[in-house]
């Protein structure tokens, strides 16, 4: 009998597998990067399904088989359903954060970031969506310096400390955005993915 994990995930993406499965990226509290396949999670009974969506968050439960990961339920956290800019926004952080992990690991900060990230992009009636923009240039800063791109030195800042995004972080990243930038677009090009 194989064993059940139970974690929080991000939904980073889904693909349509077979005639009712999906196969879906997640990144997990517990192990990182994970793709992960529901059966029958297309089908109109599926109690899944609304609890998956792409860019959501939420509580599931993994069974790791002989072929890999399987999604054994789920219920959802957060739904990907705030403001269009901010859901637009998360869509990005999840294609890069996709392109850059490699395989499976815990890494607590990186799924703080995420998930703090995510909040804020994802509450109704924000009046946050004017720092949208500083929201997502420190999350993929904290992306890049989670995964050894970025270096605390190169950037002087406490920005990497934490993983909230507060009035007092983002008036610094607002202050440095352009150190910020060069940084992240050099990182990016360095990794040659």
């Amino acid at each position: 009998m194989y064993q059940k994990y139970q974690t929080e995930a991000l939904i980073l993406r889904s693909r349509e597998s077979g005639e009712s499965d999906r196969v879906y990226t997640l990144y997990t509290r517990d192990f990182g990067l994970v793709h992960a396949r529901a059966s029958s999670v297309r089908s109109e009974i599926s109690k899944m399904r609304y609890a998956l969506q792409s860019y959501s968050h939420a509580n599931v439960s993994l069974v790791r088989g002989k072929r890999g990961w399987r999604l054994a339920g789920a219920s959802a956290l957060q739904t990907a359903h705030g403001d269009p800019r901010g859901v637009a926004a998360f869509a990005r952080i999840a294609e890069l954060t996709v392109r850059l992990v490699q395989g499976e690991g815990a890494n607590e900060y990186l799924f703080a970031a995420l998930s703090e990230a995510h909040r804020v992009f994802m509450e109704k009636y924000s009046s946050q969506t004017a720092v949208f923009p500083t929201v997502e240039v420190v999350c993929v800063a904290r992306l890049l310096y989670a995964l050894g791109y970025i270096s605390t030195e190169a950037l002087s800042t406490a920005l990497f400390t934490h993983t909230a995004y507060t009035g007092e972080s983002l008036l610094e990243a607002e202050t440095m955005k352009d150190t910020l930038l060069l940084s992240i677009n050099k990182a990016i090009a360095e990794t040659h993915l």
